[in-house]
């Protein structure tokens, strides 16, 4: 059976499957049925049945994510079809994409694609994706524009992260630790402590320590990617009436650990090689200083940065609810402080031909003001949005062996955003809404930047990256101010025909600004800014929960009229070409997300969860160095097939002793890495396979033992073809790991 109707009959066989829910659905919709456990979300600002919110969501909750081991970002794409969550160097720098829409770019002074929200605070810095989860109450992913609902504007969609809260219940903690393979021991702790009626803490931390990478360096004979980790958090509840909630949080990050390197690959065919070794791209082929990788191990290589990833962060947030009788006001504060320092060998060899090493300052705050009430036929919401963030950036080249230069680029970027949204649920009759939502949004940028060429040749010293001089020599230089201001908007309906079934259908608009370029340059006009971005969104779904069958299921179609994608070209403008980030006029995106939940009742203890994601996307004409790329290639990190399945079997083994096993799977198909659809760093169709095995005693305690990755798939995450340079580079997904785990709970 070929890989195309392999894939035609799975999702043929969803859809057949898809159907036959639907009708049996609607057949019984006028039969009493005992409802099933409602899982309640807060996507639209609001507590919800996900059963009334019109829109594509996926929810998890913190025992989930515990159990599956979601522990960072990069892992969410586990649990949820159509999403692509990659890491640009090993262990760091996560990039989400949601349907195929996400910026394909690793910067600090770049704002994300999707929008992640940690605790409703909007991280506004790529490099502030990369932190350790710990003591959660639930995740939200929500697919399609967002904006008339949400502080900051996004196209992809929105990651919502919620932190479990202090309560009043009574003292409770829990700790948790475990050991696992490459010398890694966990332990986390939390501890609920309420002082009085109204008012509580919460005090929680999380301490990682991996003592042995799972990469080594032959040129210095020594593993590395080893991880120090140190997180704490601290919340503070006051609830003097039942009107009045206030929550302050605190929380600090350490890391002191080691970023992973990518594995090498040439692009020039050495001197006497066979007529059979196909360059670029094979084992054999050498870069322009004679290097090769032939181990055919992802994991091992030559290299020349020191690996260090070393990060502080303070981050605080208040945020204030007050029912003021006919409206909610809620009140949310947020700030961020971080400092980061990191080395990558993206020459991924042990000479010194395009290292660098990166450092980054970020200061975020961030307002947010929300009024929302609810009438006899409505819900509606106000809010106001505010936010001031700088970063500054800068990273030293490392260019001696094959330039024999070194180089500064920095950059100091300050940006401030200010938005006025609305939206409003009106019920035309008991079974149907209008959903209407709109958002203006003002945002300016401003950045001061430079390439620097920090050391003067000898003619004839190889490669050169400007004209001889005396250093230092600019060769790239911006000081420039962009604004923009747009319009985001949302219409649609939602049916219910029922309390168990909703139809709906929207039409939505979410903008992204423009920004700038912050990585080297070879002269001024590739730092000069990129376009906002702007995407239409048409979308109709059906959920429908069916209790006498333990099930629940929801689909939806969805087709993006994308405009000014902004994803990286190649430019040829300097005396070297880069990568850099850029428009390209138009994309067409459509495809289909279908969930279920499965729990049957002639199996008792059995849970099953399955989810297909199907994607076409289609880039329009844009120039690349190689000329004009006609239309037609793929978005990048967009797999025309994504599939997740989980199945779990709870036994009862009496006594109050219980035993769980459960195996989660993950199918991503073959995706492009870039805009020019580079097969070279491509990465093939591959199935993650995850398991784990359990002990426990309701939730007092529990012993547990894991593994990721079973199979030890090698599978590429990223790639760059730097092919005028002679090198190339692919970075990969984590190999198999196990460990053993243990918690017991406290009250």
């Amino acid at each position: 059976m070929t890989q195309q109707s392999g894939r035609a009959r799975l999702v043929a066989g969803v859809g057949a499957a898809a159907l036959m829910m639907a009708g049996a659905g609607l057949a019984r919709a006028a039969e009493p049925v005992t409802e099933l456990e409602a899982i309640t979300i807060t996507a639209q600002k609001r507590a919800q049945d996900t059963l009334d919110v019109g829109l594509n969501v996926a929810v998890i909750s913190g025992a989930d994510l515990a159990a599956r081991r979601v522990t960072q970002v990069s892992d969410l794409s586990a649990f949820t079809p159509n999403v692509d969550i990659k890491e640009n160097m090993p262990g760091i720098l996560p990039v989400v994409t949601i349907r195929g829409v996400g910026l394909n770019d690793f910067s600090a002074t770049n704002n994300p694609s999707a929008g992640v929200y940690v605790d409703e605070v909007y991280l506004s810095s790529l490099a502030l994706m990369n932190f350790d989860l710990f003591d959660l109450e639930r995740m939200e992913a929500l697919k399609g524009p967002q904006g008339t609902l949400y502080g900051r504007n996004s196209t992809a969609g929105a990651i919502n992260i919620l932190t479990a809260r202090p309560t009043f219940g009574g003292v409770e903690g829990r700790v948790a630790g475990g050991y696992g393979d490459y010398k890694t021991g966990e332990l986390e702790g939390m501890v609920n402590v309420p002082l009085s009626d109204t008012f509580a803490l919460r005090l929680s931390g999380k301490g990682v320590r991996q003592d042995e990478g799972f990469f080594f360096n032959r040129k210095t004979n020594t593993d590395f990617g080893r991880r120090k980790v140190g997180l704490g958090r601290l919340q503070a509840r006051w609830a003097p009436s039942d009107d009045l909630d206030v929550l302050l949080k605190l929380e600090v990050q350490k890391f002191r650990s080691q970023a992973g390197a990518p594995e090498f690959f040439g692009l020039l065919t050495p001197p006497g090689a066979p007529a059979s070794l196909a360059c670029p791209g094979s084992p054999g082929c050498t870069d322009f200083l004679g290097y090769r990788d032939t181990d055919g191990d992802p994991f091992r290589g030559e290299y020349s940065v020191d690996p260090a990833y070393d990060v502080d962060q303070r981050a605080a947030t208040l945020r204030v609810s007050d029912d003021l009788g006919w409206a909610t006001l809620t009140s949310i504060t947020g700030y961020v402080n971080f400092k980061r320092q990191w080395g990558a060998d993206t020459d991924a060899g042990p000479f010194r031909q395009t290292d660098f090493v990166e450092r980054d300052r970020i200061n975020q705050v961030s307002q947010e003001l929300r009024l929302s009430g609810a009438g006899e036929r409505s819900d509606w919401l106000l809010g106001a949005f505010a936010s001031r963030d700088r970063v500054e950036m800068t990273y030293d080249g490392a260019l001696q062996d094959l330039f024999n230069t070194t180089t500064l680029t920095f950059s100091n970027q300050t940006s401030k955003s200010a938005a006025a949204f609305g939206n409003i649920e009106y019920r035309l009759v008991p079974t149907l809404s209008l959903v209407a939502g709109l958002r203006y949004t003002w945002e300016e940028k401003a950045d001061v930047g430079a390439t620097i060429d920090l050391v003067s040749r000898a003619p004839g010293s190889g490669l050169t990256m400007a004209p001889f001089g005396a250093p230092p020599i600019p060769l790239a230089v911006v000081d420039a101010t962009i604004d923009d201001t747009n319009w985001s908007w949302k219409i649609g309906l939602n049916w219910k025909p029922d309390p168990t079934l909703l139809v709906y259908g929207s039409v939505s608009q979410g903008v992204k600004s423009g920004g700038f370029f912050s990585g080297v340059a070879t002269n001024s006009g590739q730092l000069q800014p990129y376009g906002p971005e702007t995407l239409i969104a048409y979308e109709a779904g059906v959920k429908q929960r069916l209790s006498s069958a333990g099930l629940s299921w929801s689909g939806s179609v969805f087709y993006y009229d994308y405009s000014d994608v902004q994803t990286f070209i190649r430019d040829t403008s300097g005396g070297l070409p880069i990568q850099r980030l850029g428009n390209v006029e138009e994309a067409t995106i459509y495809g289909a997300d279908l969930d279920a939940m499965w729990s049957p009742a002639a199996l008792p203890g059995l849970d099953l969860t399955v989810g297909l994601g199907l994607l076409h996307t289609e880039l329009g004409e844009f120039a690349s160095s190689s000329g004009v790329t006609p239309k037609g290639n793929k978005l990048p990190d967009a797999p025309e097939v994504s599939f997740n399945l989980s199945a779990a079997y709870t036994a009862d083994l009496g006594e109050n002793l219980q035993a769980k096993v459960q195996v989660d799977g993950r199918y991503a198909d073959d995706m492009f890495k870039d805009a020019l659809n580079d097969p070279l760093i491509a990465t093939q169709s591959y199935w993650l396979w995850n398991a784990r095995a359990s002990l426990f005693s309701g939730s007092d305690w529990e012993v547990a033992v894991w593994g990721k990755n079973l199979a030890d798939e090698r599978y590429v995450t990223q790639g760059v073809n730097n092919l005028p340079l002679g090198v190339g580079f692919r970075v990969y997904g984590a190999p198999r790991t196990w460990g053993v785990s243990f918690s017991k709970s406290f009250q």
